[in-house]
């Protein structure tokens, strides 16, 4: 559900391949690239407020 969200939003590419067994690799668009600054900053939030208890 929410990578469909995340596709549907433009920030995700999803392919699918035609073999067996299925195959779907997922990419981040060009839209989905210029969210990387901000999840840097929450992953460095995140390694100064959650992970140091």
């Amino acid at each position: 559900m929410l990578l469909k969200a995340l596709e549907n939003a433009g920030l995700v590419h999803r392919e699918v391949y035609p073999v067996v067994p299925p195959k779907v690799e997922y990419s981040l668009t060009e839209k989905g690239l210029t969210l990387e600054p901000i999840i840097a900053l929450l992953q460095s939030w995140g390694q100064e407020n959650i992970l140091d208890r």
